[in-house]
């Protein structure tokens, strides 16, 4: 995976931390770093004025101090506001105290008098309880004076590793530090940071690489090299045949995910629907094929064979036991599957009995809601995600704002491109469309789900207000070519 886009937890970043000084940066020269990072990142968005910069008891305090002594240095106004007695800070944090030389004023909503500017280095991305008192205090009147709020590794209040928000305020911009962590992706943490910048304070890339992450934010690095391009020399066939179980009455959702599976790259898409819905489906798709079902084995024939490369099944299925003795016989033929909406609630009453069928080449796409049907995982969002996906031994795609994408073995996506008009009804079932049309082309489960979430934010952003579930289909290709023309110039990620 690529490291430029992982996202360590704090106990990672803790040790990153830890191995850097041991590989011979000293902790104070980390932390001089880290706020001199935080001052220039505020030069470069603000020119000068009146600022309070507000320090925690800790390592977070510390960096502020830093960042005040740099700030004034360059001729801005600046006051020190301290959460508990200067002489309890200890190490790195006391001695960047000490090298201030401007006056240091109780923490209180009193220290916000005047000032244009608020710089939140009270508590880090270690907090794990709800901040309270003066602090709870004077950031709740930096925000309801609309003073814009600068954040020194995460918004005070947000946890670092899961976005939980503990009575945390809205930040302008979050500078943090090596990598983003899990809580600057997640909702609603990612709400509160506004601007993330992330500061490159001279942690050396052999250590990212020692700690192993197991987290990253959505990026086409992650996937590109893999993402599956025509060949001069293939054809139709070798592109990939996906397989779309169509219902009926409900007949839009799968129609929308065979457009979405076809405009993703697959060389051909067939739609198997009920005979009483053939003319339906027959008249409002014309480069998908309509394969009719006149008898429940017709469905178990056509699975027969390798003719397909990939099957999604769900969309506008219906739940029930039809659905279910369907998505069994899928998962028996071994296909590459997506297993969606409702044939994940088909499964309600007995979970177990999917978790036992599913073998390898599985991607389950459930909301919330389906999400809980299936899986009793608690915790945050990447927390159960992760946890759905060790027990089913499928590719887990919980769906949201901040979809999260996790692997049988740990490992997990975040993604963060989706705008708000994706909330609308149908997107899944494109999303699904997206993934099984990837998959009939030969991308492994993990790195299809991943592209598809990122390439279906994409292209819901690329229409804009008032979008609807099926203009997204025929935006594809303006992201697929849009994804081609970067990386052949070999400029940085589209978002």
């Amino acid at each position: 995976m690529n490291l430029e886009t992982a996202l360590l937890d704090v106990r990672r970043m803790s040790e990153a931390d830890r191995m850097t000084v041991e590989a011979g940066t000293p902790a104070d020269d980390l932390m001089e770093r880290a706020g001199a990072a935080v001052a220039e990142a505020i030069a470069r968005r603000w020119s000068a004025r009146s600022t309070a910069v507000l320090c925690g008891p800790g390592n977070n305090g510390g960096d502020g101090f830093v960042t005040a002594r740099k700030l004034s240095e360059a001729g801005w106004p600046v006051r020190v506001a301290l959460l508990g007695p200067r002489d309890s800070l200890t190490g790195d944090a006391r001695r960047h105290a000490e090298r201030w030389q401007g006056t240091t004023e109780p923490l209180s909503p009193a220290a916000l008098r005047g000032v244009s500017l608020v710089v939140d280095a009270l508590f880090g991305s270690g907090l794990s309880r709800a901040i309270g008192g003066s602090a709870a205090d004077t950031l709740a009147a930096a925000a309801a004076a609309k003073v814009p709020v600068v954040s020194i590794d995460v918004p005070s209040g947000v946890m670092g590793d899961t976005g939980e928000a503990l009575g945390a305020v809205p930040a302008a911009l979050t500078v943090t530090f090596c990598r983003k962590k899990p809580g600057h992706v997640l909702l609603p943490g990612r709400l509160l940071c506004g601007d993330v910048v992330v500061a490159d304070i001279g942690t050396p890339a052999t250590v990212i690489e020692q700690v192993r992450p197991d987290a990253f934010e959505n990026d086409p690095r992650l996937w590109y090299s893999e993402l599956p391009r025509p060949d001069c020399a293939g054809n139709k066939h070798t592109r990939g045949h996906a397989l779309i179980y169509g219902g009926y009455p409900m007949t839009g959702a799968a129609r929308m995910a065979a457009r979405s599976a076809a405009r993703s790259g697959a060389g051909l898409t067939t739609v198997a629907v009920p005979e009483v819905a053939l003319a339906i489906y027959a008249t409002t798709l014309t480069s998908v094929m309509v394969a009719p079902l006149a008898a429940p084995e017709d469905f178990d024939r056509l699975l027969d064979g390798r003719r397909f490369s990939a099957v999604l099944i769900g969309p506008g299925a219906g739940t029930g036991k039809g659905t279910r003795d369907r998505v069994l016989a899928v998962l028996k033929a071994g296909h590459p599957t997506v297993l969606d909406a409702d044939a994940l609630t088909s499964f309600q009453a007995d979970p177990s009995s999917l978790d036992r069928a599913i073998g390898e080449n599985c991607v389950l796409t459930p909301h919330d809601g389906e999400f809980s049907r299936l899986f009793d995982a608690r915790g945050d969002k990447l927390t159960r995600t992760r946890a759905a996906a060790r027990r089913s031994g499928a590719v887990l795609v919980l769906k949201g704002g901040d979809t999260v994408i996790a692997a049988p073995s740990g490992e997990a996506i975040v993604n963060t491109n989706a705008p708000p008009t994706l909330a609308t009804a149908g997107s899944g079932d494109v999303l699904s469309g997206i993934i099984v049309g990837l998959l009939a082309q030969g991308m492994t489960p993990f790195l299809a789900a991943a592209a598809a979430v990122w390439m279906h934010g994409a292209a819901a952003a690329e229409f804009g207000p008032g979008l609807l579930a099926e203009d997204l289909p025929d935006l594809l290709p303006h992201v697929a070519r849009r994804l081609h023309d970067v990386h052949a110039s070999g400029t940085a990620s589209p978002r």
